[in-house]
């Protein structure tokens, strides 16, 4: 939850907003400052105060103890100019709470962070539990002295700009090992443990002998992930107790699938009790992964609790990223995102130039020039298999004349796919010229490089025949100067020369160009592959310079009295 404060009427005005627009991760404190900070701190996880930053200062000054557990707070000016990270920036949240705050309020953020200034991922901000010498590594980062990573299994990181060998080292590791003094652990959450108990076991027999039993495998607490187990078990005291202790998701299956998982350690008792032959065993590993601890039973007599063990692989992860058409402004806040979170970046050549700033410091850029779509598509899938965050990115929408469609068809289940929309070249032309698109309409590319020129031509025709506004990608090039013109005389047949026609070059780029001109006064040879050409249907009209396709409502032709 996120507490809102302030002292004046500018305040409470700029607080409302921020409640009016997060109704359900705000509360809003009213009363004397002093008072709300109080209460605000202690139920909180984070705090928004629009107050002066002396005056929040002198406020939160008794109230912090530890910067793992503090709330991170958020200070804005009177005249909501500045989003100004104060406190816990990277373990309270505060800088990306700053970021948010800003773009809401139309205030700059102010990250004074010395990881995020310049544009690093800061150690304790890459989402694992995090030891060691955190400061030393995290300063030697920003020097550009060498910070080696010695990860002992694939997991998906932001980008970290770490060499091959250095005096300073950042180790991931699901092991139980103590940092070196020039030396930071990142801690997967790559544990799986699988419980069972009887009916009644106590939480300090189960949770024992989960300690116990990674204590002695060498493995890390830090690095559980979740405890599983079947679903007549999903209430069980003990089980549950133990999850919450260990600050971990419980999961449950069914019987039946348990059932069917093959296990070295099956048993007739849990078989009678639950429903399947294995319940520790099986609950770790019905997702996959490497058997670290079969199944081991409590000390106690008679033994209620059992346990095992499983170590399961980092998913890499795929984004499929649509960049737009070309203006800054039009790269959605969710794509920049993709770009910041990324460690391998894959993209045609002029594409990652485009977006080349927003790129952080140690992400690996994989570009290639024209004609190499598929084998972008297989590299950036193959980064992903290899357990990283990759970003694959094309112009426009990726799904649309781009990237996802190759690459989701190399995909397979074994990684995690994200994909991301961004604003396509007919929208961005459509914007341009007018409303040509108010009414059905639909995109035709007149490459015939993979899709041979019949199948084209019959889509053109069936659009004609339709009455369909038309929107023609890729529609001529220096190789390909006959498909236009064979285009255009199909639509010819079934629209008028007078047909509005919106001829947009580079839209939304510094040297865009628009041109709104008819079927027959079209010449093809000003056209190339950097323009989109939108033809209208019969009901598209030339209205003040725009080009407009009327909805076509009932009500707009009907008699003045039915309406």
């Amino acid at each position: 939850m996120i507490g809102l404060i302030s002292a004046t009427a500018a305040g409470a005005a700029a607080r409302d907003r921020l409640a009016a627009a997060w109704p359900e991760r705000t509360r809003v404190y009213e009363g004397p400052a002093g008072e709300a900070v109080r209460a605000a701190f202690a139920e909180c996880d984070r705090l928004v105060c629009f107050l002066a930053t002396g005056a929040t200062v002198r406020l939160l000054a008794p109230l912090l103890g530890d910067k793992a557990a503090d709330p991170g707070v958020v200070c804005v000016d009177e005249g909501g100019r500045f989003a100004v990270s104060l406190v816990g920036g990277h373990g309270g949240g505060a800088n990306e709470l700053a970021y948010e705050v800003a773009e809401l309020l139309g205030a700059e953020p102010v990250v004074t962070t010395a990881t995020d200034a310049v544009g690093l991922a800061g150690l304790d901000t890459l989402g694992l539990p995090v030891e060691g010498a955190v400061a030393a590594v995290s300063r030697a980062l920003l020097d550009g002295e060498p910070v080696a990573l010695e990860a002992e299994s694939a997991w998906q990181l932001p980008p970290v700009p770490f060499a091959e060998q250095g005096a300073y080292t950042v180790r991931l590791t699901d092991r139980d090992v103590q940092p070196g003094p020039q030396e930071v652990l990142l801690r997967p959450p790559s544990l799986v443990v699988g419980v069972g108990a009887s009916k009644g076991a106590p939480v300090e027999e189960v949770l024992g002998l989960i300690e116990e039993t990674l204590r002695e495998a060498g493995l890390s607490v830090r690095s559980v992930a979740e405890l599983a187990t079947v679903d007549a078990k999903s209430e069980e005291p003990g089980i549950v107790a133990a999850a919450e202790s260990l600050g971990v998701p419980l999961v449950t299956y069914p019987a039946d699938e348990l059932a069917a998982v093959a296990v070295p350690n099956p048993s007739e008792a849990p078989l009678a009790a639950v429903g399947t032959p294995s319940v520790a065993e099986a609950a770790a590993l019905v997702g996959g992964g490497e058997l670290l601890v079969p199944k081991r039973k409590s000390a106690a007599t008679p033994a209620m609790a059992t346990c095992a063990v499983v170590r399961r692989p980092g998913r890499g992860r795929l984004a499929v990223v649509g960049l737009g058409p070309g203006a800054r402004d039009l790269l959605t806040p969710r794509a920049a995102a993709e770009l910041r979170r990324a460690s391998v970046l894959v993209g045609l050549d002029q594409y990652v130039d485009q977006i080349r700033d927003l790129i952080r410091p140690g992400t690996r850029v994989l570009e290639s020039g024209l004609g190499a779509e598929e084998e972008r598509a297989r590299t950036a899938v193959a980064e992903a298999r290899a357990g990283h965050a990759v970003a694959l990115i094309g112009s426009g929408d990726a799904g649309v004349y781009a990237m996802a469609s190759p690459a989701l068809a190399e995909a397979s289940d074994d990684i995690d796919v994200v994909g991301v929309p961004g604003v396509t070249a007919a929208l961005a032309a459509g914007a341009v010229l007018g409303a040509p698109l108010g009414h059905d309409h639909v995109s035709i590319s007149l490459s015939d490089l993979h899709t041979p020129w019949e199948v084209i031509e019959r889509r053109v025709r069936a659009a004609a025949e339709a009455d369909i506004v038309v929107t023609f990608y890729n529609p001529r090039s220096r190789g390909r100067d006959w498909q236009l013109p064979k285009a255009l005389a199909v639509l010819a047949e079934h629209r008028e020369p007078g047909t509005p026609v919106g001829v947009v070059r580079n839209a939304s780029r510094p040297d865009e160009s628009v041109r709104l001109t008819t079927l027959a006064g079209l010449d093809p040879v000003t056209v190339d592959m950097m323009t989109v050409v939108t033809v209208g249907n019969t009901a598209t009209r030339n209205i003040a310079g725009r080009m407009v396709t009327p909805r076509g409502y009932r009500w707009q032709h009907a008699p003045e009295g039915a309406r």
